[in-house]
Formats: structure tokens, C-alpha cells, sequence
């Protein structure tokens, strides 16, 4: 087979459309310097999931902290992703954007989705997405009786917020750094119930576990019916201790959701070690699955007294399917969460959470101690992953984020609010140390 029809033979089917670009624009050259220009994009470097499985296994012995720390691997995992050579993406909070390998394999179910039409969404479509939540319930440790999936963690948590039986006067808790789209949900539930929202303020620098589990539960009286908390805070990656929050609300009669959109597939944990009641979060975060695709996990014994978002046929009351009818949407979304879990499996929870812990601490730790710098993460390694949130004294955070991306070609996310002033900094596992040396620069040139 001749070398050229032999490569792209081999490409993946966004590395054709570069391919067939870069021919049309290099057609009059020679093989050996089109080849070197196909090299340069990219072109014919990334693993498929079999090469990357054989790439971890060479690493099986390694420990956890030497992988972590180990750019000659995670740099063949970045030749997975297509990144932007404009700038430094350390956003990927908002949306951990796919590697082409789950890209590519999102691409075949949206054609075969295409391709089957009505047929597929009268027949095999509600199995196909059943079994899709029973993956993510291994994932997360826990029945697959107990989670579906739904559109986003706003929609999961928000579902338990309004579906909530409150009454008037009936209190609930949370904290002020919760998301923005949860607390407008109880604030909505506080005009039409008549509910009382108490709410807390979580310090950035916690002394010890206690002092925030006393923290929520000096907000709690006999009228508190239902508890919020971040498993991890968003704008600063904080970890709280949400089994001790658990354990304290429960003894008092509180029930307790958790808003793990930062946290699952980014630490390793199971939802049942939690203890939580309600817990929801975004597939398309840390575990890289395409947009529209979230979870919410209800204990089974707390599903009978949620009112559905939607109204859903007859059901028993205990089966969690009456609070999954959303109705027409992207079911090949649900189909590629099968392709992102096997990533993820491939990668090991692990190793991710340990490269993920790395980066963080590698570039927080050399900024850390400089006179002007303020870091609103934890130095705890207990108390943070891959998240942290950096300001500088005398700045505010978006002028903070456009020095960064207009001067530094560094892109971030500004947070100026609820007790925590600075830039957001998420990078992924592609992230290089390379790249965290510029943030560093930057954040000590500006100091």
C-alpha cells in the first residue's frame, strides 16, 4: 500500500479532515515535506484507546506520585487533544472539552443516530440510555437504582430543590460560595413556599474539618428540613468534608444534597461514602463527556417524596425513572458516555487525580509564598485537587484575567465575589508543566 494512502488509512476521522486540508495546501510539494507539515499538526500521533491502554500498563508498577510527575507520558495523552495554539486553555472548569478519541466516537453515534432515525428512538433508545446510567452508577458506587441521567448538575440539584415538599416556614441551608443557579433555585422555593434560606459563608482557609462541619451546623434549628453543600467549591476547588456534615445533619434530622459538579470523575470517591441524600453533577466537567449530559443520584429510600421536573407517566413511587422524563433530546450525547467511562478506566481514577493533585500543587506551590499573591485554595492536599483560585493584592480579578490572556496568552476564569477574589486556574490532564511555567511567570512578574 502506497505511504500517503497508507496513513490516512490509519488517521481518525478529525485527523482526515486536517489531512485533506494540509494536502489540498501542500499538493505541489514533496512526500517528505508534506509529511514533516503532517507531523507539525499533529497528524498520525494519537493513541487510539488500545495504545493508550498499552502505554498505562508499561506504568502499572510505577507509583501514583512518579506517573504524576512523569511529562514524557502525559504528553502522548496529549497528543489526544486538539488544542488551540492561541493561548493556554487553564479553563477547563466550565467544559472539559473531549479528546479526539471520545470525539470521534461521539461523531459515529450522532450518524448512526442519523442513520436509524425514528426507529432507534421508539425501540432501543430508553434500554441504551438504562444502561448508560448503570455504567455511571459503577462508576459511582452505587445502585443503579439510585442515579439517572439527566442534563446538567443545574438541572439535577434544582429537580430536589423544587420537588422538595416544603412548607411554609420550613428552613434550608447553604452557603453563600454554593453555585449561583442552585441558590437562585431556593430563592424561588423561598417566594413560593414561604421557605427560609439560611445561609453560611465557607472560609478559604479552614483550620480543621470541624470548623466548617460547626459552621453549617450553627445555621440548623428544628425547622431545617434539607442541607446543601459543595463536595467541592467551584471558584476555588476547596474539598469539603461532606461525611461529617453528613453524619452531623442526619443525627438532627436534616437531609443533606451534595453538588459534586467539580468533583466526580476528577478524585476518586463513591457517592455512598458521601452519605448524602441527593448528589448531582456534570458529565461534561471532569469525566469529558459532550455537553448535555449530568447525573443526580437520589437514596432509594428518598426518591418517593421528590415532585418530577417534568410529569411522568405512572411509576412506583420508589422508581427513579418517574424523575428522568425530559423528553426528546441527544441520545447519542447518552450513548458516548460508554466511550468517555472507558477513557476514563483506561487512564485510571488514580492517575488522573494524582496528575490532577500535581499541577495544581506544582504551580501553587512556587507563587505560594510571594508577598502581593493571594491563594484562595487550600496549601491542604486533603483540601484540594486540581483546582485553585489566585489573586494579587490591589487588582481585581478580571483586570487579573485580561493582563493573563491579553499579555500571557493565558485563559482563565475571573471570580470576584462571595468571599474569594481572583482567577479561577483548571487545567486538565493534557496540561503541561510547560504551560503552568507561563502562569508562574506571569503571576511573578505582576507581583
Amino acid at each position: 500500500m502506497p505511504i500517503m494512502k497508507y496513513i490516512y488509512y490509519r488517521l481518525n476521522m478529525s485527523s482526515k479532515l486536517m489531512y485533506n486540508y494540509l494536502y489540498t495546501k501542500y499538493k505541489t510539494m514533496d512526500k517528505r515535506t508534506f509529511l514533516k507539515n503532517a507531523g507539525l499538526a499533529g497528524i498520525g500521533c494519537m493513541l487510539g484507546f488500545d495504545g493508550i491502554a498499552e502505554l498505562v500498563r508499561g506504568k502499572a508498577t510505577m507509583p501514583l506520585a512518579e506517573v504524576a510527575g512523569d511529562e514524557d507520558f502525559w504528553a502522548s495523552i496529549r497528543k489526544g487533544y486538539k488544542l488551540r495554539p492561541d493561548f493556554i486553555n487553564l479553563e477547563n472548569g466550565y467544559y472539559n472539552f473531549l479528546p479526539e478519541q471520545i470525539l470521534d466516537k461521539y461523531i459515529g453515534h450522532v450518524r448512526e443516530i442519523n442513520f436509524q432515525g425514528s426507529y432507534y428512538m421508539r425501540t432501543v433508545q430508553f434500554e441504551n440510555k438504562k444502561s448508560m446510567a448503570a455504567r455511571l452508577a459503577e462508576v459511582a458506587g452505587c445502585s443503579p437504582d439510585e442515579l439517572i441521567i439527566t442534563r446538567n448538575t443545574t438541572e439535577s440539584l434544582d429537580m430536589i430543590i423544587g420537588g422538595f415538599d416544603w412548607k411554609p416556614g420550613d428552613e434550608a441551608v447553604m452557603a453563600e460560595q454554593d453555585y449561583p443557579a442552585m441558590l437562585d433555585m431556593f430563592r424561588q422555593v423561598s417566594k413560593r413556599y414561604g421557605v427560609v434560606n439560611k445561609i453560611v459563608s465557607v472560609p478559604n482557609h479552614p483550620r480543621s474539618d470541624e470548623e466548617i462541619v460547626d459552621l453549617y451546623a450553627s445555621a440548623i434549628t428544628d425547622k431545617t428540613k434539607l442541607l446543601m453543600v459543595c463536595h467541592m467549591i467551584n471558584i476555588t476547588g476547596q474539598i469539603l468534608p461532606v461525611r461529617k456534615i453528613c453524619d452531623m445533619a442526619h443525627a438532627r434530622g436534616v437531609q443533606v444534597m451534595a453538588d459534586g459538579a467539580h468533583s466526580f470523575a476528577h478524585f476518586k470517591f463513591t457517592i455512598p461514602e458521601l452519605d448524602c441524600d441527593y448528589f448531582g453533577s456534570s458529565l461534561h466537567k471532569w469525566l469529558s463527556v459532550p455537553l448535555g449530559a449530568g447525573i443526580l443520584y437520589v437514596k432509594k429510600e428518598k426518591i418517593g417524596s421528590i415532585w418530577p421536573l417534568i410529569a411522568e407517566g405512572e411509576r412506583k413511587p420508589d422508581d427513579i425513572s418517574r424523575l428522568n422524563h425530559i423528553g426528546t433530546h441527544p441520545v447519542h450525547t447518552d450513548l458516548t458516555i460508554a466511550d468517555a467511562i472507558d477513557f476514563y478506566n483506561i487512564i485510571g481514577a488514580e492517575r488522573k487525580e494524582a496528575r490532577l493533585r500535581f499541577l495544581q500543587n506544582y504551580w501553587t506551590s512556587k507563587v505560594r509564598d510571594l508577598p502581593n499573591i493571594n491563594l484562595n485554595t487550600p496549601a491542604d492536599p486533603t483540601r484540594s485537587c486540581g483546582i485553585g483560585n489566585v489573586g494579587i493584592n490591589g487588582m481585581k480579578p478580571s483586570e487579573l484575567g485580561d493582563i493573563l490572556y491579553k499579555k500571557y496568552k493565558i485563559y482563565t476564569a475571573p471570580i470576584d465575589g462571595a468571599g474569594v477574589h481572583g482567577c479561577r486556574i483548571t487545567p486538565n490532564i493534557y496540561t503541561t508543566t510547560a504551560d503552568l511555567d507561563v502562569l508562574v511567570k506571569a503571576l511573578t512578574e505582576l507581583n
